[in-house]
């Protein structure tokens, strides 16, 4: 990456074939480096109400991020979780990946209560925030389980989204043409983001999205807090739920498979909370359902493994091999390298701290020691442990991480 006197086009397959290798547990070139944000980082360029409601300005705070810090992947989510509002239309394949990612202007539209966004309920230079809710009783679990996608459109819509509270009426029907046009817009922002980001050289992952059912009950209809007494005091209700997520969760994430996704995001939360028995009894099951079936569609997963995984790394065994890649975000990836590798490409290994507070020659030791355990043999990308990095970084951290990488990331 450093001084590359390359083609654009040069690059851009360079890097993508990089990170396929050493997803496909092979030795590349050199480990790959890939940055995730939510937008954090991004605030180096513009504030963060630009970011999330004027896709112009967005679109150029990403090049201007790539040009001065060329990684091998860079993806940028400039939008809140939203898997609720794919699946409830994942009996539609051409509109549910459109709205899988919920935007400021998304947001504007239906009124939602799951996030809370800059220049709206935020500052206007701050980060959004996903606040969730509780949108279901208990004794709604049955409900859910007989049919997920009409009980959401139905019940849960009009309860969390202010706009669709009186269903049919002139105010929910406009929400829901003003929907069409933004998401419609966002799938025209995230192509041009794309094109825009491949004329420097930096190739984008075909993408698609699935989630953890447990996950989608604690996040958009229980909190996670309520999610987690459900399964102590209604095990049975909450399993039935979960097993009832599948197919439609399944649905949403092949629903991008014919315009070439190969991997599916998904990002975990509860997994941190459960003890090994209840997350093999309530949360692995249907997971490890939807990651088997998309591996065998020809769709690898890409797994963010949120908090400490360590209780539950054994379990990614029961995969098949090359299933995707696990990325980790306070997990040890020389701990899990013990356990999967060979089996499961690894992802994760670089603590947003060290990038804050450790000065270059810092990290660039963290970074040697770190590859000389986890780069033979391959199968590793090496990327920060959380799905963005802080806009206080500094700038000369974020260069000695791409700088140690080149020096001691080659095979």
């Amino acid at each position: 990456m450093v001084g590359e006197l390359k083609s654009p086009e040069e690059l851009l397959k360079e890097r993508f074939e990089r990170v396929e290798k050493a997803i496909g547990l092979g030795e590349p070139d050199r480990v790959p480096l890939i940055i995730f944000t939510c937008g954090d980082v991004l605030r180096k360029y513009a504030t963060g109400y630009e970011l999330y409601f004027n896709y112009d300005r967005a679109r150029e705070a990403s090049v201007k991020f790539v040009t001065e810090y060329p990684v091998d992947v860079f993806l940028a989510a400039l939008a809140a979780e939203g898997f609720i509002f794919a699946l409830a239309f994942s009996n539609y394949p051409d509109i549910a990946p459109s709205i899988r990612f919920w935007t400021g202007p998304m947001h504007d539209a239906l009124g939602d209560k799951y996030t809370k966004w800059p220049g709206r309920e935020l500052p206007e230079d701050s980060v959004l925030q996903f606040i969730g809710g509780q949108f279901m009783d208990v004794k709604e679990y049955n409900k859910l389980s007989d049919d997920p996608v009409a009980f959401v459109n139905e019940v849960i819509f009009p309860r969390a989204c202010v706009n669709l509270e009186k269903a049919g009426s002139s105010k929910a029907n406009a929400a829901l043409i003003r929907l069409g046009f933004e998401a419609s817009r966002y799938l025209r922002f995230l192509g041009e983001s794309a094109a825009d980001l491949a004329k420097v050289g930096i190739p984008s992952l075909p993408l698609t999205f699935a989630y953890a059912p447990l996950d989608f009950i604690g996040d958009f209809l229980r909190y996670p807090t309520g999610a987690l007494i459900d399964v102590r005091r209604y095990p049975d209700e909450v399993k039935r739920a979960c097993e009832a997520l599948v197919e439609p969760i399944i649905k949403v994430a092949l629903s991008l498979k014919p315009a070439g996704a190969k991997y599916a995001f998904i990002p975990l939360h509860l997994n941190e909370y459960l003890s090994p028995k209840l997350y093999n009894e309530f949360y692995w099951p249907t997971l490890r359902k939807i990651i088997v079936e998309l591996y065998e569609q020809g769709i690898r997963s890409l797994v963010f493994f949120e908090g400490w995984h360590d209780p539950h790394l054994e379990t990614i065994l029961e995969l098949p091999r090359g299933w995707g890649i696990a990325y980790f975000e306070k997990t040890d990836v020389r701990k899990a390298k013990k356990i999967l590798g060979g089996h499961t490409c690894i992802m994760g290994g670089v603590p947003p701290s060290l990038l804050l507070e450790a000065t270059p020659d810092k990290i660039e030791e963290y970074v040697k020691s770190l590859l000389g355990e986890m780069k033979p043999d391959g199968g590793f990308i090496l990327s920060p442990g959380v799905a963005d990095i802080p806009r206080a970084v500094p700038h000369e951290n974020l260069k000695a991480l791409i700088e140690a990488v080149e020096k001691y990331g080659r095979y």
